[in-house]
């Protein structure tokens, strides 16, 4: 059996799939168990209540998704403090982290009032959706301290390298909703409430179980919860940068759904089925960014600048091989996968015009996965930052508007570049700072 393959000891492809396998698990699991949620709402007397919850959903999904740099920025640092082997260190950012997320999860529960007024004014949903989305995002905005929490709790998981306990914690939250909604929309009867809870109790049961593991591997007590005002200073600082960078990406997206609209309904439901491709893409990629996170941030934090690059090239390999195999997978099988998301005739005809753009994307795309990963892994969020805002500025936004008497093939132009724009800004910001930032 050889030792090696691509130039790499197996050993360490070893190291990178037990990081990266587990995550790709959880990511299957969640949309798996979430499609047993939507089913027991669809399956109520009136489709109001599914319409509602999936406005609902949505409000809710954007603002937890805003969210998603405490998990960043705290596996990147917890990763280097693992790999300093400095347990104290580690106790420290997941104090900073923990603060910061109750904190500013009651703030969002505080202010639910108002951002269930404008998120509800941005939708425009029809009038008798209202209450019951209303009631909806109200619950689940309660539930703002435990998701955040979550995030640290997944944070501190990758950045020691447990991603298992990292796929559990996704997959608690998931079947403890789907109980809870058992027990409270076709037990008590409860409809778009029960929904609402049963992801509140969720999302509380499941950063309890985060907290428990995250003060095991850490050795940690309340007690142990100090703030350090200059450390909290900077994690409040990188945490700002990731946020700019994710709101960024977020308003490039929304432009690509919002402009769909303009081309009609069918229009709307063929990139919402393709979009389901980019959700396979991402269950390999992220996969392999985690590993990199987790791996680059302890070499690290061992300061062994020759390891950070071994990693980084092992893991890109793995990153080209899934992008090719997805683009192949697209290219041989895209037209049948289109089938099996929706039987619509006039949907399928007119989503398979799109394919192209569909085969291309792992290609151009699997790069900012992955530089998302190193970038994060080495707590480079002030690049982070300022890649994506350069992409969107000269990637997503002039190929959106050169695109535009393209009408939807526009759109997936300016998708495509744009990914293509931040893989290459990524690769340029880090070349030209490399020596400062290991």
């Amino acid at each position: 059996m050889p030792s090696t393959l691509f130039g790499f000891s197996i050993t360490d492809h070893k190291k990178v799939f037990a990081i990266a396998l587990p995550m790709i698990l959880s990511n299957i699991a969640a949309p798996m168990l979430g499609l047993v949620d939507t089913a027991i709402i669809g399956h109520l007397p009136d489709a109001i209540y599914l319409s509602a919850v999936a406005i609902g959903a949505m409000v809710v999904s954007f603002i937890y998704l805003l969210a998603v740099f405490l998990r960043m920025a705290t596996t990147g640092y917890i990763a280097q403090s693992f790999g300093a082997n400095n347990l104290a260190e580690q106790r420290q950012h997941f104090n900073h982290g923990l603060t910061l997320a109750i904190g500013l999860g009651i703030a969002i529960a505080i202010a639910s009032p108002w951002i269930i007024d404008f998120s509800l004014w941005v939708v425009q949903p029809d009038a008798a959706l209202i209450p019951y989305a209303s009631t909806y995002i109200g619950i689940r905005l309660w539930s703002a301290p435990a998701a955040l929490t979550i995030l640290i709790a997944l944070g501190v998981l990758l950045g020691r390298q447990q991603s298992g306990r990292a796929m559990w914690l996704a997959i608690i939250t998931n079947a403890v909703n789907v109980m809870m909604d058992l027990v409270l929309i076709i037990g008590l009867d409860l409809n778009v409430a029960g929904a609402a809870w049963a992801s509140l109790i969720a999302d509380y049961v499941t950063a309890l179980v985060g907290i428990y593991w995250c003060a095991k591997a850490l050795n940690w007590t309340p007690a142990l919860l100090k703030i350090i005002p200059d450390k909290l200073s900077q994690y409040l600082n990188v945490n700002g940068n990731i946020f700019i960078r994710s709101l960024v990406l977020q308003l490039c997206m929304a432009t690509m759904t919002g402009y769909a609209a303009r081309y009609g309904s069918d229009i709307v439901a063929v990139n919402a089925v393709l979009m389901q491709f980019l959700m396979l893409i991402s269950l390999g990629l992220d996969g392999i960014a985690y590993s990199v996170e987790a791996l680059a941030g302890a070499a690290k934090g061992q300061k062994q600048p020759d390891r950070i690059r071994y990693w980084c090239k092992l893991t890109l390999v793995w990153s080209c091989i899934f992008a090719v195999f997805y683009s192949l997978i697209f290219w041989i099988f895209g037209a049948q996968i289109i089938g099996l998301i929706t039987d619509l005739p006039e949907i399928i005809n007119k989503a398979e015009n799109y394919l192209p753009w569909i085969i291309l994307l792992p290609l151009v795309g699997h790069w900012s996965y992955w530089f998302d990963g190193v970038y994060i892994g080495l707590s480079l969020s002030k690049g982070m930052r300022n890649t994506m805002i350069l992409a969107a500025g000269f990637g997503f936004l002039p190929l959106w508007w050169a695109g535009m008497p393209l009408q939807n093939h526009g759109l997936w132009l300016a998708l495509s570049g744009f990914l293509l724009m931040r893989g290459l800004f990524q690769a340029l910001w880090l070349r030209l700072r490399w020596r400062q930032v290991v």
